[in-house]
């Protein structure tokens, strides 16, 4: 399987080579050549698969130059009763007529980031073990993509991990999860700004390909091609639990999707491009809107840091959904010269574009995509009424996306609601919906009260790139004590 840029790079890259890129030259995100596509005898020999298996299936049809046996291996290790709490890893329950919540917040940092981060930070360090090289891994998180990439990637030998977030903006749990690490190789950076500051910085440094090449950037946000393609498997898995062995293939299984950078959504269109049979893919955004204004109008207008509201579910509080381009590309039928003048200098020059209409039907009509926005009343009562009735405590996130689950299902369609966190991790929205605290695993009791390691910068790439290089001294002789222990 060989790899492409959205914006037109055609210069073909293998797995490998973009798991540790991120960005492509020319600014682009990498989509694979084509998505394999799945008969139904496949799907149904899937359907028994246990999560690990499962995962090694799909991941295989586009990885070629991991060994299988290694790939293999990855997957189980990753995917374990230890990590995740259950043998079904994603359980789905039922909550009311026509409506599944999958549980995708089981893992170390009680968010569904960690589905693909764990299996990440395994892939790194193989790839990196393998060539003998190191990485710097810089990032932006809006909340929970943070913790679950530091999570996965302490200790890492060969790993240094660079993390963004908007100074102030994330909640107290969030903040306490990252900044309370100690791990010599994790680096928090809280930038003054939103977090659109901080994704633009991302892509300022991986723009700049002197210095990534330099020093070994990578990413670890979904514009990371390994990243979303793990978040595919749990698209499978869920349909596989939603459609009954009573009635295979007689259901219109849909998901609602928790959205703001597009990603987590983005993997359900993989998956439906392989032939998964998800009758809609249903996204659901809080007052930031860019999506559900696109998907109603054809409109995409990307929001200034001064226009992005800072919600109860602050991990959708974004103005510019990066992972984006990836389905436009799709839309557009891999026009990637009409990509490339959209998101380039169309976005630059105007703040956004606006489709055709017959462009924008083809949203729904071909890709079988609907949205739906949710308020923080909305989020408050809705966790409130699924509390009183259903005695289910969830997130403000997954709040949002079952709020527009109920509001868009239609008579004979049973939703799967992605869970995207636990809430644990959003006391004062829990508090304020039903008048307790939510619980939270013992072994988190206290960790707002733990030291924290934490530098506050301004919004400049030039400020992060020199965190970056004041680090590299002590990295280098890290990694150099590494190899020698080896």
């Amino acid at each position: 399987m060989k790899y492409l840029s959205t914006r037109g790079d055609a210069t073909p890259r293998r797995f490998c080579d973009i798991l540790l890129e991120g960005l492509a030259p020319d600014g682009g995100l990498y989509l694979p050549e084509h998505y394999p596509r799945i008969d139904a005898a496949t799907l149904e020999r899937w359907r028994a698969l246990p999560y690990g298996e499962l995962a090694f299936e799909i991941l295989s049809l586009y990885i070629d130059d991991i060994a299988p046996a290694d790939l293999r291996a990855l997957c189980r290790q990753t995917y374990t009763r230890a990590v995740f709490g259950s043998d079904a890893i994603t359980p789905l329950r039922p909550l009311e007529a026509g409506v599944l919540v999958q549980a995708l917040s089981n893992g170390p940092t009680l968010a569904f980031k960690d589905m693909a981060m764990q299996l990440l930070g395994a892939l790194f360090e193989y790839e990196l073990a393998r060539r003998g090289e190191r990485l710097n891994i810089l990032g932006a998180t809006s909340g929970d993509t943070g913790s679950a990439a530091e999570y996965a990637m302490r200790g890492k030998h060969g790993v240094q991990v660079f993390m963004l977030s908007p100074h102030g903006r994330m909640s107290r749990f969030q903040q306490a999860q990252m900044y309370s690490l100690q791990d010599a190789n994790i680096h928090n950076l809280a930038i003054e700004g939103v977090f659109d500051d901080c994704q633009d910085i991302v892509k300022a440094v991986g723009s700049d390909l002197a210095f990534k090449r330099a020093h070994h950037i990578g990413s670890v946000n979904s514009i990371n091609w390994a990243r979303l393609l793990a978040q595919v498997v749990y698209y499978f898995a869920g349909w596989f639990q939603a459609t009954s062995a009573s009635a295979r293939g007689g259901e219109r299984i849909s998901f609602a999707v928790p959205s703001g950078n597009f990603g987590n959504v983005c993997a359900g269109h993989v998956a439906r491009m392989m032939g998964l049979p998800i009758e809609r893919l249903i996204v659901a955004t809080n007052e930031n809107d860019v999506l559900d204004e696109f998907f109603r109008s054809g409109r995409y207008r990307v929001r200034a840091a001064a226009e992005t509201h800072e919600t109860s579910s602050p991990s959708m509080d974004i103005g510019k959904a990066s992972n984006f381009e990836r389905f436009v590309c799709d839309l557009l039928g891999r026009d990637t010269a009409r990509t490339r003048a959209l998101f380039g200098t169309e976005l630059a020059r105007a703040g956004g574009f606006a489709l055709d209409a017959a462009t924008h039907a083809r949203c729904a009509s071909a890709f079988g995509f609907a949205s739906g926005r949710s308020t923080h009343a909305d989020r408050v009562a809705t966790i409130r009424d699924t509390w009183q009735r259903h005695g289910d405590l969830i997130d403000p996130h997954t709040a949002d996306g079952l709020k527009v689950a109920r509001e868009l299902r239609r008579p004979d369609e049973t939703v799967v609601v992605l869970e995207t966190a636990l809430p644990a991790k959003f006391a004062v929205t829990i508090v304020e919906a039903i008048g307790r605290e939510p619980p939270r695993p013992a072994a988190l009791e206290g960790l707002e009260y733990l030291p924290r390691r934490c530098r506050v910068l301004p919004a400049s790439a030039d400020a992060v790139k020199a965190e970056i290089l004041a680090s590299e001294g002590l990295g280098g002789a890290a990694a150099a004590g590494d190899a020698a222990r080896a």
